[in-house]
């Protein structure tokens, strides 16, 4: 799969200005400051594909990225932390909300934690959710590059432990700075869209 010729196809504020339901789409959700922008321009090669932003709370829309026909990425708004007022944030769990019980092409999520601060609780009801529907989660923890060698085995370790009651949850380390893990994130978005 040719992650380089990813497009940007469109936003949308609401399901019913989303392409046709048909396909497979792999949604990047997450915490607000997490990095999920930074995740998807280094797993597809293209530096300023989605839009990144140092202030939290900058993608405000569904954002669709077209890899191949049928074959797309969503970036979605994110959540926790955002210099947003509190109607617009309700406005984005809402969209969200629909986004994730609806979509049917939706195949799988790609769940973005700041490796430092692992598994809060808006992370975990995100879990439970996709494991009562059996959607294949994968975590990628990212800012690695911010911990020692020794801090990230730790992190990693903990996760694979507290993980273990949920099959269709996977983790790794991940640094849209330094690269680590790019190989691997990419391969596992290759596998949910095959």
């Amino acid at each position: 799969m040719n992650f380089q010729q990813t497009v940007f196809l469109q936003s949308a504020a609401k399901l019913s200005q989303l392409p046709k339901d048909i396909g497979i789409e792999i949604a990047f959700i997450g915490r607000s400051n997490a990095g999920k922008s930074s995740a998807i321009n280094t797993i597809t090669g293209i530096k300023h594909l989605a839009r990144t932003s140092k202030t939290p709370g900058r993608t405000q829309l569904i954002n669709l990225f077209e890899i191949e026909p049928d074959k797309r990425l969503a970036d979605l708004p994110g959540y926790g932390f955002a210099k947003v007022p509190a109607s617009v944030k309700k406005q984005w769990e809402q969209t969200i909300n629909h986004y994730l019980a609806q979509r049917k092409s939706l195949k799988a999520l790609i769940l973005i934690m700041d490796s430092r601060h692992p598994l809060q609780a808006t992370d975990w009801e995100l879990i439970h959710w996709s494991d009562q529907i059996k959607l294949p989660l994968h975590i990628l923890l990212t800012k690695c590059d911010k911990l020692t060698a020794a801090e990230s085995r730790k992190t990693l370790a903990s996760l694979h432990s507290q993980l273990k009651p949920y099959p269709l949850v996977t983790v790794q380390l991940f640094s849209a700075i330094d690269k680590t893990g790019c190989s691997q994130a990419r391969k596992k978005v290759e596998d949910f869209l095959f």
